[in-house]
């Protein structure tokens, strides 16, 4: 009996921690830019920049991470500071929806979804080279028909944006 009870106990104790609120709660939804959503890089506004953007949210905090584009998510995903255990949520903009100039308000995809157009004509906000993110693969491949570049899933594009393993 006394066996029983103690592997009882330690199933219920693994079973309430397996439970724990913060990972049981719906990931946070993505968030518009305004004038003080500043960029993790250039420290800019982000309605400052044209194009897609980012954000990341992270464990422990109820604002997110804002990236100025796609391109600026991949580099901070490289670093160090990107620990998996951390990241709660990762957005970019589909580009598929709005324009260039004025991505359409709520369209926020997550970014281990998106297909990416890597090495076209057009460049995120500092003028690098840029991965622009879409919903839609055929939507990609016609960006990518008109601008040039590859179109490549997350996976692929992380690498292609590393400028220690990229092109």
């Amino acid at each position: 009996m006394k066996t029983f009870l103690v592997a009882g106990a330690a199933a219920l104790m693994l079973l309430l921690a397996a439970c724990s609120p913060e990972e049981d709660a719906a990931l946070p939804l993505p968030l518009e830019p305004d004038a003080n959503s500043i960029a993790y890089f250039c420290h800019m506004a982000l309605t400052e920049h044209e194009g897609p953007k980012g954000q990341l949210f992270l464990r422990g905090q109820a604002a997110p991470v804002w990236f100025s584009s796609p391109g600026e998510v991949f580099m901070f995903l490289a670093t160090e500071l990107a620990q998996p255990r951390d990241l709660r949520a990762v957005y970019v903009n589909d580009m598929g929806r709005g324009s260039w100039e004025k991505p359409e308000v709520g369209a926020w995809i997550e970014a281990d979804k998106a297909f990416y157009v890597v090495g076209s004509s057009k460049t995120g906000a500092m003028g690098e080279k840029e991965a622009v993110p879409f919903a839609d693969k055929d939507a990609a491949v016609q960006f990518a028909t008109q601008f040039g570049g590859h179109v490549l899933d997350f996976d692929r594009a992380k690498v292609a944006m590393n400028p220690e393993t990229g092109s």
